[in-house]
């Protein structure tokens, strides 16, 4: 196995590729914030594309850890020319029969961002979304990342801040309370803080460009809006100069 990802967590989101479209099943928290993600990640990518964030023909965007396509679809949509990679072979396939049935050209490959670092693949933006909590070794992933984003380009993550907060509300709250995720799915100790991921990003030869919180509106499972409060979630854009 490769540095930037382990068995048990390619086993674990693969055991819910069956059900990872179902916006009230247990993916339904990404559902929620996913248009909010898109979103974000379109406003900060057109500025080099157009300047419309609505119409990102011609951005290439490499959405890695993808899962069965949340993101990559919302990219998609926009006109960006997605590639989707997972090493989660059951997600991937999962991923190719949604994006078929709703008539959307995305290049899903199973794998992980370093053997496709080594084909020398590059593109405008790529998208890492809940996905630097769970690998293995955030230096090296990083550094893969980097590789993959042209001179010019962005890597977009989004994560979780290891706070006191998030262990109440994300990890407690999300997963023995309220049951809005699997019981297992994060480990608190791998979140990792604003500041610590930029110290990490800059020794990948990436820096902070915009950086935004996101929470949650009203009810579980409801509309996710973006906030200056980044204790929890936030989502950040590196740039690669």
């Amino acid at each position: 196995m490769t540095a930037t990802a382990t068995p048990g967590e390619i086993a674990k989101f693969d055991a819910l590729a069956a059900d990872w479209w179902d916006p009230r099943g247990p993916m339904a928290p990404l559902h929620a914030m996913n248009p909010l993600r898109c979103g974000w990640v379109a406003r900060h990518l057109a500025p080099a594309h157009g300047g419309n964030p609505g119409h990102l023909a011609g951005a290439t965007v490499l959405d890695v850890g993808c899962g069965a396509g949340l993101a990559a679809e919302g990219l998609a949509r926009l006109g960006a020319r997605v590639t989707g990679l997972d090493a989660a072979p059951a997600a991937i396939a999962a991923a190719r029969a949604h994006a078929a049935a709703e008539g959307l050209d995305i290049d899903y490959r199973q794998g992980m961002p370093e053997d496709l670092s080594a084909e020398g693949a590059r593109f405008d933006a790529v998208m890492a979304l809940e996905v630097i909590e769970h690998v293995a070794d955030r230096g090296a992933f990083l550094r893969a990342l980097a590789g993959l984003t042209r001179p010019g380009g962005t890597v977009f993550l989004s994560t979780l801040n290891r706070t006191a907060r998030s262990w109440l509300f994300a990890k407690a709250g999300a997963e023995y309370v309220l049951r809005l995720l699997p019981r297992g799915t994060h480990d608190w100790k791998m979140f990792v803080s604003p500041a610590e991921l930029g110290a990490e990003a800059r020794r990948a030869g990436l820096r902070v460009a915009a950086i935004s919180g996101m929470v949650p509106q009203g009810a579980p499972n409801g509309p996710w809006r973006e906030s200056r409060d980044v204790a929890v979630n936030y989502i950040v854009a590196l740039a690669r100069d």
